[in-house]
């Protein structure tokens, strides 16, 4: 039996309510969030304004909070993103590579598939865990700059497999199937056509993936990052310490100063992290427009 009009129309009127009931419920949802954000982001500011100067940025960490600075933290930071990078960045991208243009689909592809998403969602302090017992005892690294970023660059490693990956599979087939057809090889098929296609989602993605990395505290704590560094490290196996170390160790302590620095310190950081995300925006839409041209 067919539903009457009235029977239509009712229907069509209960699912414009649900799906108004829908709209608020995320809005409200949203606005929660921003404004939990906002009221985080103002109380930091308020109290960590005041101490950015130029002798912020150049003095290093002392014990008397108005003479402290960030200079070996955020120094630090730079050395262990840089590093991170080279060691990340060409694993990740080569395993994206592989997995979806090399690998056949079968039941152990499958596994390694399944596995790098779930280790994408693992607690950062168990990649700390790892760093320590690998890094640190194992291979003989000490808590270094190299164990650090050694540390850092598994942490980020599965978003940037799978980020890269999916920046993969938006390249349609067809130019793939168009190069077969002009003679060149697979190699040379992903390296001249669906790579440069793909190098803006995959690059997006990785410096996201960096940003993340650059405001963990977690992993360098249990590997024992340095909280006191009155110089800078110079060389590989040098201890270091990294901004969210330091901001850990200001807000641990009882005096208000410290308070204050540490509330400055999430400033430079989160103007460090806008700074990658804007860097993020603009190399993808450069890389887009080249390819549009």
């Amino acid at each position: 039996m067919k539903p009457t009009h009235l029977e239509i129309q009712r229907m069509l009127t209960d699912s414009q309510w649900r799906e108004q009931l829908f709209k608020m419920t995320a809005l409200v949802m949203l606005s929660i969030a921003l404004l939990t954000l906002a009221v985080l982001l103002i109380d930091a500011f308020v109290d960590g304004v005041g101490r950015l100067r130029w002798s912020f940025l150049t003095n290093f960490p002392s014990r008397k909070p108005e003479q402290a600075g960030i200079l070996s933290a955020l120094v630090g930071t730079v050395y262990m993103m840089i590093l991170t990078g080279l060691f990340a960045f060409p694993v990740g991208v080569g395993a994206a590579i592989y997995l979806e243009e090399y690998a056949k689909h079968h039941w152990f592809s499958r596994i390694i598939e399944l596995n790098i998403a779930n280790l994408a969602g693992v607690p950062s302090i168990i990649y700390g865990l790892l760093g320590l017992e690998v890094f640190v005892r194992a291979m003989g690294f000490d808590r270094s700059l190299l164990s650090g970023s050694l540390t850092m660059a598994l942490l980020v490693l599965p978003i940037i497999i799978i980020s890269s990956r999916e920046a993969i599979r938006t390249v349609s087939p067809s130019i793939r199937e168009a190069s077969y057809a002009l003679g060149a090889s697979r190699w040379q098929t992903i390296r001249n056509q669906v790579l440069p296609l793909a190098f803006p989602g995959i690059l997006t993605g990785s410096i996201l993936a960096f940003s993340r990395a650059i405001g963990e505290a977690a992993p360098l704590i249990t590997i024992g990052a340095l909280t006191y560094i009155a110089f800078l490290p110079d060389s590989l196996l040098a201890p270091f310490t990294a901004l969210p170390i330091q901001i850990f160790n200001w807000v641990s302590r009882p005096q208000k100063g410290f308070h204050a620095n540490a509330a400055a310190a999430i400033i430079v950081l989160l103007v460090v992290l806008i700074l990658m995300n804007a860097l993020a925006v603009y190399l993808r839409q450069r890389y887009q427009k080249r390819l549009s041209l």
